[in-house]
């Protein structure tokens, strides 16, 4: 680890020199790429540099306990125990520091929920979690646009799209991918029994245009009336849009907008997000086995977590952790869950990191 620290810490001090080139200065694209660069090795250097001073001043201690007088041995044993404490800490950050960083994680997202088993429950039960992930939005002043929303006649969603845009919204909410469970008894229930329903979520970074090649002959598109509840420009023309992408096999359907132009903007948005994740899970495949530590097996069918109403609990089965507060939790309360999911994710890595 501290070789490729000695090497980051002389690549820093080579772009500084760079950055003070005319030549580099005078061409302001290759001056803002070696910025950036510079600027991310920033923060490891300045905690390496750090590190290695507190080292130096465990030796001088150490030096001073075996050399110096009596006075000055306490004093000196006294640094030494606050050093020895501070150097394990700054280990430990530098390790942190080190770790790959998910280029998703700054992103805005697509989120993605569907009904599963379960019938009427099943939709209603995603209706729910829909909203949970709206609430949670809210709460960190992101912004919330629906894309779309195929709802049951009874409350509750088929499927619904939203996009969400906010700072690390990718960070926060990339572990909630995967199937929810629920276990409680519906209302529909005359006999009191519990049912277990089930509602699939997908959380994928949107995407930029030239980050995803679509060719528009690898594309379907078909327009259709909107159903279910709509204004009187949404139900009354063929506004809906499905884009069908040849290749893939992949179908994108939008209704919620007013105009076929904005449906069919909005079905693009999911399209690319779907296929930039297509292209990730084909990376994923070849590390395998650094998805699986923060993912499982990776697929979405995997059941990740489950709500029990009547025990008021919550269980999240890859870590596993259970938090009794199943009332706050639906109204998006949910920062307890995500801190203890990125806070056990970033442990693995650095598990991962060591062994190198």
């Amino acid at each position: 680890m501290f070789d490729k620290l000695e090497f980051i810490e002389e690549k820093y001090e080579e772009l500084g020199l760079k950055l003070s080139d005319p030549e580099v200065i005078n061409d302001q694209k290759q001056w803002q790429r070696l910025m950036k660069e510079h600027s991310e090795l920033s923060s490891i250097v300045v905690k390496y540099r750090e590190y290695k001073e507190v080292k130096q001043g465990i030796a001088e201690a150490r030096e001073m306990i075996e050399e110096g007088e009596d006075d000055i041995k306490e004093l000196a044993k006294l640094e030494l125990a606050e050093l020895e404490e501070r150097v394990v800490e700054l280990e430990m950050e530098v390790k942190k520091l080190l770790l790959p960083k998910d280029p998703n994680d700054e992103r805005d997202v697509i989120l993605e929920v569907r009904a599963g088993a379960g019938g009427d429950e099943a939709g209603l039960f995603a209706a729910e979690l829909l909203r949970l992930y709206i609430r949670y939005a809210e709460r960190k002043r992101w912004k919330v646009e629906i894309l779309n929303t195929n709802e049951t006649g009874v409350g509750g969603i088929k499927e619904a799209s939203v996009l969400i845009k906010g700072n690390g919204a990718y960070s926060k909410l990339k572990y909630e991918s995967g199937t929810h469970r629920v276990q409680r008894i519906p209302q529909t229930e005359s006999g009191g029994r519990i049912h277990t329903s089930t509602a699939t979520v997908a959380v994928l970074p949107e995407v930029d245009d030239v980050e995803v090649d679509i060719k528009q002959n690898d594309l379907r598109v078909d327009v259709f009336r909107s159903s279910g509840n709509g204004g009187q420009s949404v139900n009354t023309t063929d506004s809906a849009v499905r884009i069908t992408h040849l290749p893939s096999g992949l179908v994108v359907t939008c209704q919620d907008g007013k105009s076929q132009l904005s449906n069919k903007e909005k079905a693009m948005q999911v399209l690319k997000a779907r296929l930039y994740e297509l292209e990730l899970n084909k990376q994923n495949e070849e590390i395998a086995e650094q998805r699986r530590s923060q993912v499982g097996t990776g697929d979405r069918s995997a059941k990740i977590r489950t709500y029990n109403f009547p025990q008021a609990r919550i269980t999240d089965h890859r870590i596993p952790i259970t938090i009794y507060k199943l009332d706050s939790y639906m109204e998006g309360e949910i920062d307890e869950m995500i801190d203890e999911l990125n806070t056990f994710f970033q442990t693995e890595a650095l598990k991962a990191l060591d062994e190198v």
